[in-house]
């Protein structure tokens, strides 16, 4: 589990990488500072309420638990009752350091959607109000036992009813599937990047300049470490050296293998070409449609989720210029996207086995899998969309642009003073 958790650690600095590559020359060190910054301040925030908020036993109406129960980590260090039972058993701590992973590359995640335009102060205040308001609670609504967990009085159990879990209890009849993060990384990262480049607005030369990556060869090296740290993020989310974690790792390649080749399909019938871009973001997509089906599904299965959702991705980054929104490194076309179809697709694809519900292709009453996927999807989208934009009205006051003349300029001199390449060598790049 610690090395499950230390290559989702690895994931951040990874997609620095991805989208500083994905950047302007003039924005890649703001752009890579904002996941870097991330790290820092998440990574103390949920160590002092994030897990008490998300996994504490004092649930508030199944929104959140209480943050103050483990504030700190009161009761968790050094605690001999403290062990996760399950598929795995160990020190709770243990579980601390896998989670606290997690919550970061979220809100990392929502970064790439607002390049090039925000301040960095006001970035890093968001992100520690966002977390709280929307991550931590998802995150106990999915995985806590709150409103969209298999518990008994949530979103599933009032829809389908419950049934005796075989531990004296009882448990949703038909429970929501996310293994690992469907809704509460990728639907909320998605959802948040949407609702933010809304009420921010767009780059001063949106639709006017075309915004080209700056080194594809920093965005191959950022999709290929993010391929290697999802196998701590998927596999590593069986809790254990397991069958299901084998599951899952052979999931997660084959998913995402299919993916970059529907991503790249899609633009040689669409552009002619098949561009290096397209297959570092189909890596992305595979990654994510997966991530909420990798311990559900057969990897037959999950071979046919990869393409579609490279392909429904490939064709959803363009509809930013349609309907004139600025999602500057497309998070909402891959990870809104490939998110929503991952977790809806385990309705179709879920095979039934590892005490899960089956989907409709292998049950009669596979529907209702397919129903409880979309309520808990639909009710992460209107969950989150409220908290972000209760989010960004509280750090409005900071300011939330840089002035026109520093975004025409670069935000990386005016944010940073510093610059990412020399004179002598940024010419050669550009």
């Amino acid at each position: 589990m610690l090395m499950a958790a230390s290559l989702v650690l690895l994931m951040t600095p990874a997609l620095a990488l991805f989208y500083g590559g994905m950047s302007r020359q003039k924005s890649v060190l703001n752009m890579m500072m904002m996941s870097f910054g991330t790290m820092g301040l998440i990574g103390v925030i949920y160590l002092l309420w994030g897990w008490s908020m998300s996994y504490g036993s004092q649930s508030v109406a199944g929104l959140f638990a209480n943050p103050f129960e483990m504030f700190g980590l009161s009761g968790v260090i050094g605690d001999a009752s403290g062990w996760v039972q399950g598929l795995g058993a160990y020190p709770q701590v243990v579980d601390v350091a896998f989670q606290v992973t997690f919550a970061i590359i979220t809100v990392a995640l929502i970064s790439g959607a607002i390049a090039e335009r925000v301040r960095f102060g006001t970035w890093l205040a968001f992100a520690g109000v966002w977390v709280t308001l929307a991550y931590f609670p998802l995150a106990h609504m999915v995985w806590g036992g709150g409103l969209l967990s298999h518990s008994d009085s949530g979103l599933a159990a009032m829809i389908f009813g419950t049934v005796d879990d075989g531990e004296g209890g009882l448990t949703a009849a038909v429970g929501p599937i996310d293994f690992a993060g469907g809704t509460v990384v990728h639907i909320n990262a998605g959802m948040a990047a949407l609702v933010l480049v809304l009420l921010i607005g767009k780059r001063l030369d949106f639709g006017r300049t075309a915004f080209r990556p700056h080194s594809l060869p920093l965005v191959m090296l950022g999709a290929a470490l993010l391929w290697f740290g999802w196998f701590g993020f998927n596999a590593g989310s069986a809790f254990g050296a397991n069958g299901t974690a084998g599951l899952a790792w052979v999931n997660t390649t084959a998913a995402t293998a299919a993916a970059m080749l529907g991503w790249l399909l899609a633009e040689r019938i669409r552009d002619g070409h098949a561009t290096s871009l397209g297959a570092a973001s189909g890596v992305v997509a595979g990654l994510v449609a997966i991530t909420p089906a990798a311990g559900s599904v057969h990897p037959l299965g999950a071979i046919a989720l990869g393409a579609i959702a490279g392909v429904l991705s490939a064709l959803a980054v363009g509809l930013k210029h349609r309907f004139g929104y600025d999602d500057a490194l497309d998070v909402v076309g891959v990870h809104l996207v490939a998110g929503l179809w991952g977790t809806i697709a385990i309705g179709l694809f879920a095979t039934g086995t590892f005490d899960t519900a089956p989907g409709i292709f292998y049950s009669g009453d596979g529907w209702k899998l397919l129903v409880v996927q979309i309520v808990i999807a639909v009710a992460a989208l209107v969950f989150t969309a409220v908290m972000t934009a209760i989010a960004w009205a509280i750090c409005r006051p900071l300011g939330w642009r840089i002035d026109k003349a520093d975004e025409q300029a670069g935000i990386d001199g005016a944010q940073h003073a510093e610059t990412a390449y020399e004179p002598s060598t940024s010419a050669l790049i550009r």
